[in-house]
Order: C-alpha cells, then structure tokens, then sequence
C-alpha cells in the first residue's frame, strides 16, 4: 500500500506526465462521487415517496397515478434541499431559492413521468406473472427509472456549473 507521500508522488507524476487523462479521470471520479451522494439521498427520499405512496393508497384510497404524483411531489421537495446542500453545493452555492426549486421540480416532471409511465406499465405486464406483488415490483422499477432520468436532469440541467460572464455560451 502507498503512503501518503507515495500517492502524492504518484498523483503528481500522472497529472504532470498525462494531464488530459487525468483531467478526465477527475472529471469522472467526480461525476461518480455526485452520483453515490445522489443515491444516497435519494434513498432517503425513495422511503419517504414510498412511505406517501402507500399511505395514499391504503389509507387515502388514491388510485396509482394520483398517491404515485401526491409521493413524488413531498419527495422531491426533500430532495431539492438535501442535494442544494450536500451533492450539487458547489453549483447550487448551498443556497435554496424558488427559481432553483422550480427549475429542479420542472426538470423532475420528466422524471415523474418516466416513473409513472413505467408504474402503470409494469404494473399492468406484471399483473398477469405476479398477482398481487405486481404493484410493489412495479413501483420498485419505477423508482429505479426515475433515479437514471433524476440525477441525469439534475446534473445536466438543473444544477450545472455557473460559466464565468467571460466565457461564450
């Protein structure tokens, strides 16, 4: 194993000898580490949309479409805030605004639909092979979907690096 200074050494040797190939490395190791900070939150906000979906089904009697846009609504609102604040710090500014909400809840009708289009298909596929697990399969493919279509709006769209006024767009 290196040391510290070993891996300095070798860091320094790599960037200094194939400057292009790390700088797209590093773009990519960072691009990796937003996604996992992304997972992450988004697992928290998979259990609390989870949680809404259920309840809006069992206790509200809401069809599918209705407790699926009612969870996704009071998930991404948590998911705004938690990713200003810790996976997109450096382009939100960790700063919450109603522009920055707007643009983030905007961007995740695209994935609302994604996700609601690949509930009521699955939903309706699986109903045939699995009865009575279809809804519960269904809504777990869903949520897979809505985390590629989420974190690539997110990253491309909603919280992309700021240009400096300097730079053509």
């Amino acid at each position: 194993m290196l040391s510290e200074t070993g891996m300095d050494a070798l860091k320094h040797h790599f960037r200094t000898n194939f400057p292009r190939a790390f700088a797209a490395l590093k773009a990519r190791i960072t691009i990796l580490r937003k996604a996992v900070s992304f997972g992450l939150i988004g697992i928290v906000n998979t259990v609390i949309d989870f949680a809404i979906f259920m309840i809006g089904i069992k206790v509200l009697g809401l069809g599918l479409v209705p407790a699926n846009v009612l969870s996704w609504f009071i998930a991404i609102s948590g998911s705004y805030v938690m990713n200003s604040f810790i996976t997109f710090a450096a382009e939100s500014g960790r700063q919450l605004t109603w522009r920055g909400y707007a643009t983030f809840v905007a961007s995740g009708i695209v994935g609302v639909v994604a996700s609601t289009t690949t509930l009521v298909v699955a939903a309706a596929l699986l109903g045939h092979v699995l009865p009575g697990a279809n809804v519960l399969i269904a809504k777990l493919l869903a949520i897979g979907v809505s985390f590629v279509v989420n974190f690539s709006m997110s990253h491309f769209v909603v919280f992309r690096p700021k240009r400096p006024a300097s730079e053509p767009r």
